[in-house]
């Protein structure tokens, strides 16, 4: 069966997680929570890239205070990465967090996490019980020798038993490495003992290529064995591609409704036009774009239309022509200058 079938459906603002219900894509806000307009203004970005969830630092109570601006000006679920002060997440809920992070065992002992899950609890919010690799427990870390799946599953029913035994279950849990293989392994252990809605995703993944690599790799192989409600791609880099490459890992395993989905071939000395920067344009002006249409992007007219055969629509390159292709036949040429504009006035007059 499914692992993502059987979790708890759980409601996070205007939406719900578990259950069977598309996996949500996540990301985290590198502004400074504080700045309202700042803040504000990369949340719609990356609404409009296609983010179903946002996390915000809640270091200050500015930052928590901050949230009761900032959730009336987006549109969709708001949540507070809280570390350490138990105070800051009560203001948090109070200003209207959608879902809080904690790590029970780093917000001090048992009344103030108690105090955390009551004021939840009156909200009715989840609480996401988030493990990683570098926040394990020394006693932990001596007993399994490090970092390990093992670990990681019993930090985190630890803390899941910790807010269980004050009578609330409304909780996601996470258990992220910076490790696929220890990620992989850890998740499916939970999978098996919890019916938590489970985030998942590669803690610390990298830059921009490596962090890519990692989680497509990673998290991957866990949504791929039917594990995980929520994700993230966590890079070091803009947000805004944390978001492309969780669209992208979800295309390709079938888990998101493909909208434009982009193949193009690969550079060779045969090409006679800026492929690369063709791809690129053709990837910024129709990844947003809702129809479900596969567009193929091809250096040369001498294998273009064969090998965008699969392809809705193509467009190919050659010395300074370029052809447009429908279901594998020529269609059109135009000058090389106009490829663009001829896919997009096929785009904006195609219907399925």
């Amino acid at each position: 069966m499914n692992n993502r079938d059987k979790t708890k459906v759980t409601k996070i603002g205007n939406t719900v997680i578990g259950g069977g219900n598309p996996v949500l894509i996540q990301s985290m806000t590198n502004t400074a929570t504080e700045d309202v307009k700042a803040t504000v203004a990369q949340i719609l970005h990356l609404e409009k890239k296609g983010c179903e969830i946002i996390r915000c630092a809640v270091p200050t109570e500015e930052a928590a205070k901050a949230f009761s601006h900032i959730k009336e000006k987006i549109h969709i679920p708001l949540v507070a990465d809280i570390h350490f002060d138990y105070r800051l997440a009560i203001m948090a809920i109070e200003n209207g967090a959608d879902k809080i992070r904690i790590n029970p065992g780093n917000i001090g002992g048992t009344d103030r996490v108690r105090e955390v899950v009551a004021a939840a609890k009156e909200k009715e919010i989840p609480i996401r019980v988030g493990v990683n690799g570098g926040s394990l427990e020394k006693k932990l870390l001596e007993k399994y020798k490090g970092v390990t799946a093992e670990a990681l599953v019993e930090s985190a029913l630890n803390q899941v038993g910790i807010i269980e035994d004050m009578g609330y279950d409304n909780l996601v849990v996470s258990i992220k490495a910076s490790d696929v293989l220890i990620s992989l392994e850890a998740y499916r252990m939970i999978s098996d003992k919890c019916n938590y809605p489970l985030h998942v995703g590669i803690t610390e993944a990298g830059t921009l290529i490596s962090g890519t690599v990692k989680s497509s790799v990673g998290a991957g192989l866990i949504l791929a064995e039917g594990i995980g409600d929520t994700m993230r791609v966590s890079l070091t880099d803009d947000p805004e591609n944390e978001i492309y490459v969780a669209k992208e890992i979800l295309r390709s395993l079938r888990l998101r409704n493909p909208g434009v989905e982009i193949v193009s071939c690969p550079t060779c000395g045969r090409t006679k036009i800026d492929l690369i920067g063709l791809a690129k344009s053709v990837h910024d002006e129709f990844d947003d774009c809702e129809k479900n249409i596969k567009i193929a992007v091809m250096g040369c007219v001498v294998n273009g239309p064969g090998e965008a055969k699969e392809a809705d629509i193509g467009i190919a390159g050659g010395d300074g022509i370029g052809i447009v292709i429908k279901k594998g036949e020529v269609v059109k040429k135009v000058p090389e200058s106009e490829l663009l504009s001829a896919l997009r006035e096929e785009i904006d007059n195609w219907e399925m």
